[in-house]
């Protein structure tokens, strides 16, 4: 039998305490943001965004709070909390408990450009032709982060990299938990919690060998996302922008329909996370909104043709 990796990193870069410190989640949306910001301003400067240089920290700014921030929180608690969200409204600020959802955040996104384009008289469609350059790698650092995390981790496989993720604890059956939680109390006493388990498995080789018999070797599918909705996403992205001149919307429209194909195909090694619809997972159901709005932007630069300001 292959001896799998036990996932043992730690969420946080410096710990203070049990509940504070530099957590790597947090580190990947203020990379994402400033490797956006140096994109766009980058196109800003030879031309393909009508955003000038000197306001595009503004934007990108805006960007994150009233897109990714607010719109990714929002979208998971809709899309996949709503019934503790009806319940409890003020569980959305509680983002130390995590749940973002980047398609909640791709349409928050889509809304504040919308208002930024009509309160600075620019295009919409050319604002986001440059930004969705740079979101591929905000989705690559927070598929990383999601790694790091152990969290959204993939079905079961046999394949030769699986891993073998601890959280998977959490949602497994009563008598996988009982198994896991007796082995670790004769290594401690105090490891008889799901929480413990976790908590001490980054500093406990005994803890991992444990546990390498009682959990499922699983698909890294985060790791699949960041290299296709990441890496992949942003080379085409980035080719299509600076080598083309290409009518506003274009390229909007193809980041969308090229996130809804890969994220839908990613889908198929992710364990899913949400009630499926049909044989869908929530995550292909609404990667088929994200690819109707794709099509959308593509019919509105073919119809109303526009360039740049600067090209």
């Amino acid at each position: 039998m292959l001896a799998y990796y036990v996932h043992d990193l730690s969420p946080f870069l410096i710990r203070f305490n049990e509940s504070v410190g530099l957590r790597w989640y947090g580190l990947a949306y203020v990379a994402a943001f400033i490797a956006g910001y140096f994109v766009i301003r980058h196109l800003a400067q030879r031309g393909w965004c009508d955003i000038p240089p000197d306001k595009v920290g503004d934007f990108v700014t805006g960007c994150a709070i009233f897109g990714v921030l607010l719109g990714g929180r929002l979208g998971y608690m809709l899309f996949y909390n709503l019934g503790e969200f009806l319940q409890n409204p003020l569980i959305i600020v509680k983002v130390w408990d995590g749940g973002m959802s980047a398609h909640g955040g791709m349409l928050g996104v889509l809304f504040y450009c919308l208002w930024y384009s009509w309160r600075n008289k620019i295009s919409w469609r050319n604002i986001g032709d440059n930004l969705v350059v740079a979101v591929p790698i905000g989705l690559f650092f927070g598929r990383v982060a999601n790694f790091i995390n152990g969290e959204l981790y993939g079905r079961v496989t046999s394949v030769a990299w699986a891993v073998q993720f601890p959280k998977e604890l959490y949602n497994a059956p009563d008598g996988t938990v009982q198994l896991a939680v007796s082995e670790a109390f004769t290594l401690n006493p105090a490891w008889t919690t799901v929480e413990a388990i976790n908590e001490n498995v980054a500093h406990s080789p005994a803890l991992r060998a444990q546990l390498a018999g009682s959990l499922s070797p699983r698909h890294p599918s985060q790791i699949y996302e960041a290299l296709l909705e990441g890496v992949l996403l942003f080379g085409i992205m980035w080719f299509l922008r600076t080598r083309f001149r290409l009518p506003n919307g274009v390229l909007t429209g193809a980041f969308f329909i090229g996130y809804a194909i890969l994220r839908s195909f990613c889908e198929l090694f992710r364990e899913p996370d949400a009630a499926l619809t049909g044989p869908f997972t929530r995550g292909q159901v609404l990667s088929l909104l994200i690819f109707l709005i794709g099509l959308g932007f593509l019919v509105s630069a073919r119809l109303r043709p526009a360039y740049p300001r600067g090209k």
